[in-house]
């Protein structure tokens, strides 16, 4: 049976890295990257072998680098079944110390480049009648969070696109649902102060971090065959910070 194809933006490590190596046991993935090609080859030498997997260089902030290359997807496998928006970026400051330079990167990365890769997939996926589009948002999309007033808004923003597109889409067989991760433990979490970490861990009911693949699994299943009937939902993956 022919091998599904999916693309995973930002895919180069953490969630992203997690992701792709997850689907790909599944899936023929496309591992997108905007600037570190190492870690794009280094996710790529750990997908299954049994698939024809590849990585791709694109900034989906610009819509035009975003529909060159999902035209050239379909060219080379046919057929384009599952795109995750996982791509991001944070520039955190308060409020009164951010730059309007700060806010707009953050924005244009995280929901505009989600917006585009939407946009520009839609056309391909309403011709198949089918598809599923997950969109990486976050906790702090839904509850906000002292000095990432800009990231806040690019993951609620992700989160009303999600809904909206969902709504859009219904009626060509195509889902469109969102993942939250609350506090995710990956490299980037591994700097910074205890006293900072200890403050999370207050938060989470849970009482521990989340590992990257606790948010792949929810990814695979709002992917697979077993979702078949979820559309515009967002999942907290956050040990109950957010209830």
């Amino acid at each position: 049976m022919e091998r599904k194809t999916a693309f995973i933006s930002g895919a180069s490590r953490g969630i992203g890295e997690a992701i792709a190596i997850t689907l790909s046991k599944e899936y023929n993935v496309i591992i997108n990257y905007a600037h570190s090609e190492e870690g794009a080859r280094a996710v790529l030498a750990q997908c299954d072998p049994e698939g024809h997997h590849k990585m791709i260089q694109c900034d989906i902030s610009d819509g035009e680098q975003v529909k060159a290359m999902l035209e050239e997807i379909v060219k080379e496998y046919g057929h384009l079944d599952v795109v995750v928006n996982n791509a991001g970026i944070t520039k955190d400051n308060l409020l009164l110390r951010m730059s309007d330079a700060d806010f707009d990167d953050v924005i244009r990365v995280n929901l505009k480049g989600t917006y585009n890769c939407i946009r520009h997939v839609a056309r391909i996926m309403m011709k198949q009648k089918s598809g599923a589009i997950v969109n990486m948002a976050s906790v702090v999309g839904l509850c906000g969070n002292m000095g990432q007033a800009n990231y806040a808004a690019s993951k609620g923003g992700v989160i009303a696109l999600t809904k909206s597109c969902a709504k859009e889409l219904a009626s060509r067989g195509i889902r469109v649902n969102a993942v939250a991760p609350g506090f995710i433990a990956t490299a980037m979490t591994d700097k910074l102060a205890d006293s900072v970490k200890e403050s999370a861990l207050a938060s989470i009911p849970m009482k521990k971090f989340g590992a990257v693949q606790d948010v792949a699994n929810v990814v695979k299943f709002l992917c697979s065959e077993d979702s078949t009937y979820i559309t515009g939902q967002v999942i907290a993956v956050d040990g109950g910070m957010v209830m």
